[in-house]
This record gives structure tokens, sequence and C-alpha cells, in this order.
């Protein structure tokens, strides 16, 4: 059985330029260049579905986003290919991402609401990064239309989309279809002060208080449907909102559900189901886009004070979303190609840096070994995971009016501070550069009393899962010396356990119960 080389544990920008690898390399050169969604790595490898309704949303907020949090440049031409594709999806006879059902169609005319997300991603990324006038033009309509041809009791006015021309793919929930929009009306609203998007976010948000996310935090199969993605990208927006508001009720009702109906649909590493109830046949099947949806939910919680959630954000980059990325390509087979397809071109390294669906300990379920069903690496994946990620190099330290944070251990630098991490090297320290009071965040299995702290000038406090020191030198290293202690934990999915052996908050071992294409040293 083959174990994985270049399996990457933290490094956030390298992560983060690679799938920019990815992102680039997606275009239908013969179909307008178009991006492909679909992309499968074994038993044969192909790219497929050309979706402009969808994937220039995920990857114009990965990569702008990217430029902006990592400073990760992009060719413009790139951007503009995935700006002229989502243009396009607005093309057609209602102010909707629309698309032509993989060819079906001549012109965009295919409405499913699940899409209205992306849709509005594109948008904001477009006016926020790149100022345009054409996407704000677009977003404004498009959320007069969405409040036009919907109504919160009544749903959509399907009669009325058919007789303009739609042709309709219902979406099965509600929480799978425009509820997934209330997230990026938020970031629509934070970059532009537009109204109607933090008004349609609201009505969108009371809708999902309506049954949906309950105090008690459950979830209900036959509300919210199976698809873990959209629960789980629900539930990130629904916590922007609250952020954004200042809404308390909201954040804890959000809080509610990630400690409660959540845990149906993930595990201790992060990993979280593809269809969140239900025998699929491929027990642990995972999709990274639901990983970074709960990645985001923690950095928020964690920012409101809750240190837990930072700890678990932590846990889940290390063990699961970065050590998961298509890095080592040596396995995907090249498939013939005589008449020079591009769907068969490169398909390998096109797709090198991608996010896709995978186990806990490998890229490949148990149950996929005799070929039976495609290995995917779908392009919109990758996109979503690189925006959370942006999100975790963000918020890994952060500095405001209260000094400077450190909520994520990684090697990270910005203008005001410093950090190396434990992790590649021999101890955690914070260099200062800018004068403020510092927080640097326990680890939870951190043992207080073996810590040894050097290069402070004076004794830290110890304050809601932070050290504190209110006055920190300027441009010298504080050191804070501590064992990564060795646990095993039990992941407990449907069909089996897997036993996992963890150094901190990195995986030091995984049972993969013979399973190929494994991350980590089989336990």
């Amino acid at each position: 059985m083959t174990r994985l080389t270049d399996v990457n544990t933290t490094d956030i920008i390298g992560a983060i330029e690679l799938a920019r690898n990815a992102m680039c390399s997606i275009f239908d050169p013969d179909g307008d260049d178009v991006p492909y969604f679909r992309v499968a790595v074994l038993p044969e490898a192909y790219f497929g579905i050309p979706l402009e309704s969808h994937v220039p949303g995920r990857h114009l907020n990965a990569l702008l986003n990217a430029e902006d949090a990592a400073g990760l440049e992009v060719e413009e031409e790139v951007i503009e290919k995935f700006a002229n594709a989502c243009f396009y999806s607005y093309s057609g006879p209602v102010p909707f991402p629309l698309d032509r059902n993989d060819g079906k169609y001549e012109s965009p005319v295919v409405f499913n609401p699940h899409h209205i997300r992306e849709g509005f991603h594109a948008l904001n990324a477009l006016v926020e990064y790149r100022g345009s006038e054409r996407a704000e033009e677009i977003a404004a309509a498009s959320i007069a239309a969405v409040l036009e041809y919907w109504d919160p009791d009544t749903d959509w006015d399907y009669d009325r989309l058919e007789s303009e021309g739609v042709v309709l793919e219902r979406s099965r929930s509600y929480i799978s279809g425009v509820a997934r929009a209330i997230g990026p009306l938020v970031k629509y609203y934070g970059t532009t002060g537009y109204a109607p998007a933090l008004d349609l976010a609201i009505v969108l948000k009371e809708k999902c208080l309506d049954g949906y996310y309950t105090d008690d935090g459950s979830y209900d199969r036959d509300l919210f449907g199976t698809h873990a993605h959209s629960i789980t990208c629900v539930m990130s927006s629904l916590a922007q909102l609250a952020d954004l508001t200042q809404d308390s009720t909201l954040m804890g009702i959000v809080k509610a559900f990630y400690d409660n109906g959540l845990w149906g649909m993930r595990d201790e590493t992060g990993w979280s189901r593809e269809q969140a109830v239900g025998d699929t046949g491929r027990p642990d099947e995972g999709e990274m886009n639901n990983t970074g949806d709960i990645l985001e939910t923690a950095l928020i919680l964690g920012r409101w004070g809750y240190t837990d959630y930072s700890h678990d954000a932590e846990r889940i980059l290390r063990c699961h979303l970065l050590p998961s990325q298509l890095r080592d390509i040596s396995w995907i087979p090249t498939p013939d190609n005589p008449e020079g397809l591009d769907t068969l071109h490169r398909v390998a390294e096109r797709t090198q840096g991608a996010w896709g669906f995978p186990t806990p300990f490998g890229h490949q379920p148990l149950e996929q070994r005799d070929g039976g069903r495609f290995m995917r690496f779908n392009t919109d994946v990758v996109g979503g995971t690189v925006g959370s990620l942006c999100e975790a190099l963000r918020e890994a330290t952060r500095f405001d009016e209260t000094g400077h944070w450190v909520n994520l251990l990684f090697d990270h630098e910005t203008p005001e501070v410093e950090v190396r991490s434990a992790y590649t090297h021999s101890a955690l320290s914070v260099r200062v550069k800018t004068p403020g009071p510092l927080f640097v965040r326990i680890p939870a299995w951190c043992d207080l009393e073996a810590v040894r702290i050097e290069g402070a000038s004076e004794k830290p406090r110890v304050t809601n899962g932070y050290f504190f020191i209110a006055r920190p030198p300027v441009n010298r290293p504080i050191t804070f010396r501590y064992d990564h202690p060795i646990e095993e934990i039990v992941l407990r999915h449907v069909t089996r356990d897997i036993r996992v052996r963890l150094r901190g908050d990195e995986v030091a071992a995984m049972e993969n119960h013979g399973a190929d294409l494994t991350f980590f040293e089989p336990l």
C-alpha cells in the first residue's frame, strides 16, 4: 500500500500557493474558457462539466483573497477568464447565476438556487479587489431579483420563472438553496455598505431560525436535507452575520449547532462526511468544503472569546485540512489522448494542489479500492478550501486596539509580529515588532507548570486560555518551551473505529485499515 510523500501539516501559505496552480489550470479552451467543475483521477483521469454558475465564484473568492491575505499574485488573464465566465452566467433571462447544464442548452438558462451563493462570492470578490462596476450593478439586480422571485413563506415563484424562459433545478431544501447565500451577502455588505445586501441576509437568517438552527443545536434530516456542505456553510454564514451585527443570541445558536448537531457529520480531526446521514456505501468519504466551513466557524467563535474553538481550528488544520491536499501526484494515471483533448491533457499536473473528498487517513476510501467509483477532486472544493485557509491566515495573528493576539501557533509573520512555531522549531517564539500588549494562546493540553518562558520583561498572566504580557519587549523574541504530549484518541465512524496517535495537535500515526494512498504513519 502506498503512503503519500510531501504531506503538509505546517505550512498554510505553501498550501495556498500550490492550490493556486489547480485553480488557474482548469479552463476549457474549447468552451469559451469556462472552468471545469469535475475532476476525476481514478480509475481514469479526466476533466468534465464546465460550470459557469458555480466555479467562478469559488475561485474568484479564493484567488483574490489569497492575493490579499497571503500576497500571492495571480495573472490578470486568469481573473479575467473567471470574471467573463461569471458575467456570462448572469446573461440569461433573470439576474441569477445560470448555466447550460453541461452544454445541453446553447446559453445559460438553467437555474438552481444552490448556486446563488457562488454568484455573490464572485461579485463580491470582483467589487472588493478589482473595483468592478459591472459586478456591482449585477449584484444590485440579483439581490432585488431574489426578493422579487422568492418569498420566505411561499418559496420561489417557479411558474413565473419558467414563463420567463428559465429551466429549473429545484433545491432539495431551503438550506441547500438560497440560505447558502447569507455568507457572501454579509461580505458584500462589508465591502460596499449596500444596505439591501444586509437586508436580504437578515431575511434569510430569520427563516434559518424558524425551525432549522435552534436553541438546542439539533440536526433534523427532514428539514436540513443531507448535503453536509450546505449545512456547514449556512452555519458559517450565520456566524459571519452574528459577528458583523454583534448578535450574541445568533452566535449562541451557531455555537449550539457546532456543539451538538454538527457532531453527527464530523469527527475530532475536522473530517466531515460528504452526506450528513445515511449509508452511502462510503462511510469514510468526506468533503473538504465542509471542513473549511467548520474551520471558519471555529475561528469566529474563538475570536468571540471561546478559546477552545481556536484550539479546534488548529487541530483541524494540522490533522486533516493541510495533510489532505493533493501534493503527491505520482500515482495518478496518464490517460491515452490520441485526439489531443483538453479534458485528458495533463490532468495530474493541472490538479496538483487541489482538495477533494478524503478519508481521515488518506485520499481513497476503503470501499473505493475496486475502482467502482471515481475518485474526485472537483474544482469547487479547492476554491472553498483556499477561502477558508485565507481566513485562518488572517486569524492566525491579529493586532487591534487590545494588542497582539497569537491564536494559531503556525509560522506566521506580519508587519506587527513574527511567530515561529514549535512544530517547525525547537520552541514557540513570538517577536513583537509594534508596541502593544501580547496574548499567546495556550494549547488545551499544555502543562502550565512545566512551561518555560524566556525573554519576557515580566511574568505572564494566564487569562481565558492565553498567556498575557502587558509590555512585551519590541523586536526581541519571547520563547515558550513546553512538551507536546502523546495522546491516543478514537474516531468513531459509521462502520469502523479509527485509532489516532497525536503529538500535540498533529497526527503522529493513524490506523488506516489497509487503505491505499495514506497520509500518516500507520498505527
